[in-house]
Parts: C-alpha cells; sequence; structure tokens
C-alpha cells in the first residue's frame, strides 16, 4: 500500500468513526494542536453531508426544521457512511432511516421517496422519445405483439400521503397545508421531459399498464390485464388511450414489434 493511500485511508476512518492513528501524522501546533485541526475538517466534512441531504431532499428539511435535521442528519451519516465518491448518492438510504427514525410520521420517510424519484428523474439519462407517427408504421396485425420502452426517468410510485401536494406547497412557498393519509395508496407517475420534472397521480389501471410496460408486456398482454378494472370490448381503447397520453408527454422512446 502506498504512503498517500495508508494516509486516505486513515483519514477517511477519522472522518466517519474519529478512530485509528491519523492523530500520529497530523501536525499541531502552540495555539492549532493536531486534534483540534482533525476537529475542523471533520465538521467541515459532516456539515458537507448534511448540505448534501438538504439538496436532495428540501422538503424533508422543510417538514423537520433546521435543528431536528441536523440532528437526523448526524445520526443519518453514522448508520449509513458515504461509500461512493459521489457525493450524489449520499442521501439513497434516507427513506430507509426515517421510516426507523420517525415511526409516528410516516409522512416524511414517504417524502423522502418523492424527492429521491424526482431527483433520479432528473438525472436519468437523455433519450429521443417517438411521436404519433411512429405508430403509423406499424401494422394492425403486429399491433397483438407490440411492446414499448419508456423514457428512463419514468418512474411510478404509491403514496399513502398526501406528498405531492405538500412538496408543491413547499416548492411554491404557498404555506404549508395538513398532512393527510389516504384510505389506499395512490400511484404517482414520475418523468422528464427536456430539462422540466413532471408528476401526476394515475387510474389505479393505468398504474398497472405502466408498470406492465416496464415489465416488457405486450399491448395484447397490457389490454388482458386492464380487463379486470374495464370490460374486455373497451380494453383495447383504453390501452390505446394511455399509449397516447404517453406519447404527447414523451414518455415513449421505441415500439419493439
Amino acid at each position: 500500500m502506498s504512503e498517500l493511500l495508508e494516509l486516505q485511508r486513515s483519514m477517511m476512518q477519522w472522518l466517519q468513526s474519529e478512530s485509528g492513528d491519523i492523530h500520529h501524522k497530523v501536525l499541531g501546533t502552540e495555539k492549532v494542536s493536531a486534534e483540534t485541526r482533525l476537529a475542523i475538517y471533520a465538521n467541515a466534512y459532516r456539515y458537507r453531508l448534511i448540505d448534501a441531504l438538504s439538496d436532495n431532499y428540501p422538503s424533508v428539511h422543510t417538514l423537520l426544521g433546521d435543528e431536528d435535521f441536523y440532528n437526523d442528519g448526524v445520526e443519518y451519516i453514522a448508520a449509513y457512511p458515504s461509500q461512493h465518491f459521489s457525493i450524489r448518492y449520499f442521501g439513497s438510504h434516507l427513506e430507509k432511516f426515517l421510516a426507523k427514525q420517525h415511526q409516528d410520521t410516516a409522512v416524511l420517510a414517504e417524502m423522502a421517496r418523492f424527492e429521491w424519484a424526482l431527483r433520479d428523474a432528473f438525472d436519468a439519462s437523455d433519450t429521443v422519445s417517438v411521436g404519433f407517427e411512429a405508430l403509423q408504421t406499424i401494422k394492425p396485425a403486429a399491433w397483438v405483439a407490440l411492446r414499448f420502452t419508456l423514457h428512463p426517468s419514468v418512474a411510478c410510485l404509491n403514496l399513502e400521503w398526501n406528498v405531492p401536494q405538500l412538496w408543491a406547497a413547499i416548492e411554491n412557498e404557498t404555506g404549508q397545508i395538513p398532512f393527510e393519509q389516504a384510505e389506499y395508496p395512490i400511484p404517482w407517475l414520475i418523468w422528464r421531459n427536456a430539462l422540466k420534472t413532471y408528476y401526476r397521480s394515475l387510474a389505479v389501471d393505468e398504474a398497472w399498464a405502466i408498470n406492465a410496460v416496464m415489465e416488457g408486456k405486450s399491448f395484447s398482454e397490457i389490454c388482458t390485464g386492464v380487463c379486470e378494472w374495464v370490460d374486455e370490448a373497451y380494453a383495447p381503447e383504453r390501452v390505446a388511450g394511455f399509449i397516447s397520453t404517453w406519447l404527447a408527454a414523451d414518455l415513449i422512446t421505441a415500439l419493439d414489434v
């Protein structure tokens, strides 16, 4: 092991657990001891990670308040030390952490899931979408086996709380609204178009159809599946309506016959 690599590992061990023999490798002065210098680095490192959490979860930060968000951030760092060279992924476990840390306030974990999904959608790779004209090239007999590829940013979440409404109120600074829990989970679609992220609620059959597309099911299989909610005679029309909506939102990037 090189001397530089050993020094880096010792420093990281100190930053994450305040243990190791890094003290012997840091010079102190009469005014600033080695311990003080290490504490400065450790505090700066901790604050930088908490700032990253706040950047990724601004609404969670707002709901918790500054003090509780900082305290939770310190505990999160201890529970899930940064393991990736990019700080972008540091907050990937916050939903799990909040679900355990705030069991009596489940809306916090759901907000974390929603905000992380928005971040993932924004960061997803860019792919050119197909338009309505692409459907005109599909022969009628090929529709049975037709499959669709969705934009990499597309995600579908089931949320029990009014998280999207809370997020919008915080984002638009219109004032915090009360927490409300639905009688049953509501599906929400998240995607990005150009440089803007969108979301909307879904009817249960459209949510099922979106997930069926992600699983690689064909047009025929999707029509069969939505028969749980509509009569068989109307299923193709219903699914065609979904496809039209998805095309208009640039959600489909490829057609596979």
